[in-house]
Formats: C-alpha cells, sequence, structure tokens
C-alpha cells in the first residue's frame, strides 16, 4: 500500500521539531567563570505540532452505473484516488526556568522566578504604609471629636 500525503508532512514536521528540540536545550551549555564556579542554564521547553489535510473531488459530475447507483467519475475512470491538500505546524516555546551554579564545593539551583514575591512584597510596602497612616489618622481625628463632645458636654 502506497503511503499517504499526510503520513509525509507529519514526517517532516516531526524531523524538524526533533533537530530544534534536544537535551542540550532544555539543559544548556555550561559557562565556567573566571574563579571556576561552572553555570548551567536550565529552561524549560514546550512545543506543539498539527497536521491535516483533505482529499477533495476535482470533478462535479457523477456517473450512473447500470445497477442505478451513483459513482464518482474519477473513481469510475479507475484513477480510485482523489487530489490531496493538507498543510503541517509546529511551535517552540523555550523559557529559561533557573541556573545549576557549581562551585566553590557546592552546588546551588538559583530560580529566575525567585526574586519575583520578594519584589511584590516590596513594591506593596509602601500602599500598606499609606493605609496605615490613614487609619492613624482617622483614629486620631476620632479621638479629638470624641474628646471635643466631652469638653462640651
Amino acid at each position: 500500500m502506497a503511503q499517504h500525503p499526510i503520513e509525509g508532512l507529519m514526517t517532516t514536521a516531526m524531523e524538524s521539531i526533533k533537530d530544534m528540540v534536544d537535551v542540550n536545550t532544555i539543559v544548556g551549555d555550561a559557562v565556567q567563570a573566571p574563579d571556576g564556579t561552572v553555570i548551567i542554564p536550565i529552561s524549560k521547553v514546550s512545543f506543539g505540532f498539527a497536521a491535516g489535510g483533505g482529499e477533495y473531488n476535482s470533478c462535479c459530475e457523477v456517473q450512473v452505473k447500470e445497477d442505478g447507483e451513483k459513482e464518482d467519475e474519477e473513481k469510475a475512470s479507475g484513477n480510485g484516488k482523489y487530489p490531496f491538500a493538507g498543510g503541517s505546524g509546529a511551535g517552540v516555546s523555550i523559557n529559561p526556568v533557573a541556573f545549576m551554579v557549581v562551585g566553590q564545593g557546592q552546588i546551588k539551583l538559583l530560580p529566575v522566578t525567585m526574586n519575583t514575591s520578594l519584589e511584590k512584597v516590596l513594591d506593596m510596602i509602601p500602599d500598606l504604609i499609606e493605609k496605615a497612616n490613614e487609619t492613624i489618622k482617622k483614629k486620631i481625628k476620632v479621638r479629638r471629636e470624641i474628646k471635643q463632645c466631652e469638653e462640651e458636654e
């Protein structure tokens, strides 16, 4: 049995992905610092793949067999195959996740997003201080009003 055209599309796309993504993409090449420390980048790799196609009848005429059944002209002509149209595509996303630092007798894994939480907390501090100041000012104002009311009585 002959190979279907969609198989060729899928094979080409999968081979291209295989060439692009290998273990060196996930665990990158090591870089050595002047002090002897080795830094190894680690990434997250995501990829997607899609392929599709269909066979289309090139003629619209239909022949009628002797027994009354309809048969496409191309099938009746003995060709037995419709024209094929298809396509495929793939996408790859590479995101850094961490750096492995090896040196000075120890190994550390430093996540890329480690400071993100700390930065969010630091960004919230001015708002928290402002809200605390407003609350304190309100309490002081209420106490003054209570004190004035007591003095007037």
